[in-house]
């Protein structure tokens, strides 16, 4: 009996355990894991001190407790909405992570705030104007709660109404070319004071 409550015990600490990690797989990227854990993006990136969303295979992620749920018991995935999808928005928005950041320029490995939207909404056949200020006149407005993957989002950020534009990647998460980090990335958005602080709306010109 005691053998029986000690191995029951060490099945428990195992499933524990378990239940806390998530170990990246080949295919994997920090928002399928957040979709799979329930645990969102920007709260992984917090758990495990992650200063981008770039994942490697065989890492393992605390997921503070949550562990991924039975493929029967997921959720079904919503009807996918008219126009092009979030994984098209984040593919195209992957392409130039990395670049460097540089004070008006839009190309040849460099970018800067409104050159690295005006990039990634060109491979999907959608010209934006060259300025945050301008790109904040595109589109139609969306409010806070109805953002979705694709919107531009804006932020006063020299004391003037869109002086810096994102790209808003679903789930809290933002891409942009970042000025003090010196490259494009990917952050938390509403997650991070400076730019919670800062946010001025968003507009969408992908239907």
């Amino acid at each position: 009996m005691k053998a029986t409550r000690t191995l029951l015990t060490l099945l428990a600490l195992t499933s524990s355990a378990t239940a806390a990690t998530y170990t990246v797989k080949p295919g994997d990227t920090l928002y399928s894991i957040a979709k799979s854990t329930g645990v969102d993006a920007a709260k992984l990136m917090q758990l495990n001190k992650l200063g981008s969303s770039t994942i490697q295979v065989g890492q393992k992620l605390s997921t503070g407790g949550a562990s991924p749920a039975p493929a029967a018991a997921r959720p079904q995935a919503a009807p996918a909405q008219a126009g092009r999808s979030s994984v098209t928005i984040r593919a195209a928005a992957t392409r130039f992570l990395g670049a460097r950041y540089v004070l008006g320029a839009t190309g040849g490995g460099a970018l800067d705030c409104s050159g690295y939207t005006l990039n990634v909404f060109r491979q999907l056949g959608i010209n934006l104007p060259r300025t945050a200020a301008a790109q904040w006149r595109a589109g139609s407005a969306v409010s806070r709660r109805d953002l979705r993957a694709g919107d531009l989002v804006f932020f006063n950020t020299m004391g003037r109404t869109a002086s810096h534009v994102g790209i808003y990647m679903g789930d809290g998460m933002m891409a942009n070319a970042n000025s003090y980090y010196g490259k494009t990335m990917i952050e938390p958005l509403f997650g991070n004071p400076y730019w919670a602080s800062r946010y001025d709306g968003a507009r969408r010109v992908l239907n």
